[in-house]
């Protein structure tokens, strides 16, 4: 799996699933919402932990800064002699 996620990314997804835990925990959220919330929440912290979105791949998305390549040097073409 190629890392697609970038660190803002994974940071806020982290964030929202320690939101819904402290909403669950201070049972501000019960029932069907709390069960769909937590499933999302673990979700979001795995995908974090790991930096790969299965649904990024899906949309061609990533959020992952790329490191640029240095450019490569040309070579200087040695123009031959004729005898």
């Amino acid at each position: 799996m190629k890392q697609n996620m970038g660190a803002i990314d994974r940071v806020i997804r982290i964030i929202l699933a320690i939101v819904v835990l402290v909403l669950y925990l201070t049972e501000a959220i019960t029932g069907t919402a709390a069960i769909i919330l937590g499933i999302i929440a673990v979700i979001f912290f795995l995908t974090s932990l790991v930096g790969f979105c299965p649904a990024y791949v899906l949309f061609g998305i990533s959020t992952k800064k790329t490191k640029k390549k240095p450019a490569k040097k040309a070579k200087k073409k040695t123009a031959k002699k004729k005898k």
